[in-house]
């Protein structure tokens, strides 16, 4: 029987536990994967801790991305034959279809068969930040080229990938890092400025690199007191893209800056592109194509074994990583 990893109630990441259980067949509309990498996510963190818009149902599995191979697959399933390499684009039940583990039983729709020339590791690294990217700027933001953009936590995987996205449409990237510690990097991995702002005025800086016309798209997972010099640092006209609540602090809203420069405040979710069957069809194009291409590169900060996903999961939320966490199975 393979190895699953579930939890039995919400804690830190000791209570992830590698199980022996048995997987049934794969459902009509499923297929049946041998899990080969999986890529972890901050969503799987606060699922975890209780602190995710969904509810854990103990025991419960967990996991949004995987890559591997078809060892099954539904009745009504035709798209896909056993032996397929395939990866998964995240579905909207974190613990239903969970990929932690050896064996997966996943949604046919969600299943991509990814280009040839990217590896295990680097397609189970792809799909949640590149799809998380491309719906907020390219498919809701309509960043084109001429555009500055504001990427906010952005040594994230999804601020990487956000970083590659811009440069296929032509977008300049206006970086943010609270330290020191990841300015070179950010600068080597695709942002064309970085704001330190533990050191820098954020809005006097994005006016100097924009010749004081502010940014038209902000993307960002923080929240938090930071709304503030993130509008002010905004073109009139411009929207701000909410993805995330990563700050503990109470976000202000601010009505000043929103009302001067006309601003739009979106909040926005990976869910609304994965539920959409047309938007889904223009991301899996888009990303196919820039995978295939080389424009899209997935950047991976390191990998562990499954025996080490609590290693992995700590690692994961030590902020430490630029890019992202991968599991080997």
């Amino acid at each position: 029987m393979p190895r699953i990893v579930r939890f039995h109630q919400y804690g830190d990441p000791s209570v992830l536990k590698i199980e022996t259980l048995d997987v049934p067949p794969p459902a009509a509309d499923e297929v049946q994967i041998e899990v080969k990498s999986i890529g972890l996510n901050r969503a799987e963190v606060m699922f975890r801790t209780h602190t995710y818009l969904q509810e854990a149902q103990f025991p419960s599995r967990l996991g949004y991305e995987a890559a591997g191979i078809v060892k099954a697959t539904g009745a009504s399933v035709t798209a896909f034959t056993e032996g397929d390499i395939v990866s998964l684009i995240p579905p909207r039940d974190i613990a239903r279809w969970g990929t932690y583990g050896e064996l997966a039983n996943v949604p046919a729709r969600n299943l991509v068969k990814h280009p040839a020339n990217i590896s295990f590791e680097e397609a189970a690294a792809s799909w949640m930040q590149y799809v998380t990217a491309w719906g907020a700027l390219v498919e809701q933001a309509r960043l084109t080229k001429g555009d500055f953009v504001i990427v906010t936590a952005a040594s994230s995987s999804v601020g990487i990938a956000a970083f590659q996205i811009a440069k296929i449409v032509g977008a300049t990237v206006i970086a943010t890092t609270r330290g020191k510690a990841k300015r070179k990097a950010l600068l080597e991995n695709g942002a064309d400025h970085v704001v330190v702002t533990d050191d820098e005025d954020l809005v006097a800086r994005v006016m100097e690199i924009t010749n004081g016309v502010g940014a038209r798209v902000v993307f960002d997972p923080v929240g938090g007191p930071s709304f503030i010099p993130l509008t002010e640092s905004m073109a009139r006209g411009g929207i701000l893209l909410e993805y995330g609540a990563l700050s503990t602090d109470p976000t202000p809203f601010p009505l000043f800056a929103v009302l001067g420069k006309s601003l739009t405040l979106k909040g926005y979710l990976y869910g609304e592109i994965v539920n959409d069957d047309a938007a889904l069809e223009r991301a899996k194009a888009f990303i196919t194509q820039g995978l295939a291409s080389g424009q899209l590169k997935p950047l991976i900060a390191r990998t562990f074994t499954l025996d080490q996903i609590q290693e992995a999961t700590r690692f994961l939320e030590s902020n430490a990583q630029i890019g992202k966490v991968v599991v080997n199975v």
